[in-house]
């Protein structure tokens, strides 16, 4: 079992300086910590994909290109096909409940993006983390400089398409719905009678266009009532995906990401880089340049809980594939969300897990 506590992960003694940098040799593959609900790994995640509860939530703060930390690639150009195996698992193992929090770069963003729409994930918004002059206040040569000092990094809203089949064929939910309510036979205004609407469950439920809107549970409900008193017979049962009986109302509810939108929060997040009793301090091994900071995108753990508050429920799973310092297994703790991380970078695990145990 998992130990609340890092002095003797799997039964050996760990250590730390007082500047968080671990000992490579306190930790070995297949090591974790867990505490109230948050575990982190010292594995790869797509060794642990398989075996991890289906998520509600990933946070995704994967490879930049940017050579930004050990083991990054070097430029954004192959971002897309070194992402593909994840989003793959990503999409196996998530419901159309899930949503995804994916950060990066403009252009590394760019560069996964058509492999996320791809394999099923449909795009929801771009947040824009906007860290103030300060992140370049000192570091920034206008003599020298090519381009305007950057200042910002992407968190960008994905949920997992809910996916029928019609005729054979993948369809989406606008497709399937339109799709079981010709195949009845009934003309298409007496939607409108069964939803007691004079004409919403056409122009938004049943519409073939762009203006397409999601039937809430009771207005799918009656949709699906009334087609299964009054289709053709040898049809039945419609709106149903076992061929047995019509999606229940519980199940429909359950077909698209959940999102509790924040009063006051909008897609850009002004805040300064991590700082303070917040940030994490230590030597960076194995990197071109020394800093203080351990790791070189800590990310602020209110935006990792704007994400995680506004698509998720208590006791909801949160995976964060690319730990780092695991922000938001600390930000699952204080939001009482179920959480599970991993990490393969020895400093930063360690410093992970002390992180986890000071949680309050």
């Amino acid at each position: 079992m998992p130990r609340n506590s890092i002095d003797g992960l799997q039964g050996r003694p760990a250590t730390t300086t007082d500047t968080a940098t671990p000992c490579r040799a306190a930790v070995r593959r297949g090591d974790r910590i867990s505490r109230q609900g948050a575990t982190i790994y010292f594995q790869p995640a797509e060794e642990l994909y398989a075996v991890w509860p289906r998520p509600t939530c990933i946070v995704a703060d994967g490879p930049y290109g940017v050579s930004g930390f050990p083991g990054d690639l070097h430029t954004a150009a192959t971002l897309g096909e070194w992402y593909r195996p994840h989003v793959a698992a990503w999409s196996e193992r998530a419901t159309p409940e899930t949503t995804l929090w994916f950060w990066n770069t403009e252009v590394g963003w760019a560069g996964v993006h058509p492999v996320l729409d791809e394999l099923g994930w449909e795009y929801r918004a771009c947040h824009i983390w906007d860290k103030g002059l300060g992140h370049v206040a000192g570091n920034a040569n206008s003599e020298t400089l090519r381009k305007l000092p950057v200042v910002t990094e992407v968190c960008v809203q994905y949920v997992r398409r809910a996916e029928f089949q019609v005729e054979g064929r993948s369809a989406s939910m606008q497709e399937w719905l339109r799709h079981e309510w010709m195949r009845s036979g009934l003309p298409l205004y007496k939607a409108n009678a069964a939803c007691g609407v004079k004409n919403a469950a056409t122009r938004k439920y049943l519409t073939a266009d762009h203006l397409w809107y999601y039937p809430p549970a009771d207005a799918f409900g009656q949709i699906a009532d009334y087609v299964n008193a009054h289709g053709r017979p040898d049809g039945r049962p419609y709106f149903s995906v076992d061929g047995r009986a019509p999606i229940t109302l519980e199940t429909w509810a359950k077909l698209r990401a959940k999102f509790h939108c924040p009063i006051g929060v909008t897609n850009v997040w002004q805040h300064p880089q991590v700082g303070g009793k917040e940030r994490i301090n230590g030597e960076r091994r194995a990197m071109q340049y020394k800093y203080r900071s351990l790791h070189g995108s800590q990310k602020p753990l209110k935006l990792v809980e704007i994400g995680i508050a506004a698509s998720t429920d208590p006791g909801d799973v949160v995976w964060e594939p690319f730990g780092g310092l695991c922000p938001a297994a600390i930000s699952s703790i204080s939001l009482g969300r179920v959480c599970v991380s991993a990490e393969i970078i020895p400093e930063f695990f360690f410093a992970a897990a002390h992180r986890l145990q000071s949680v309050a």
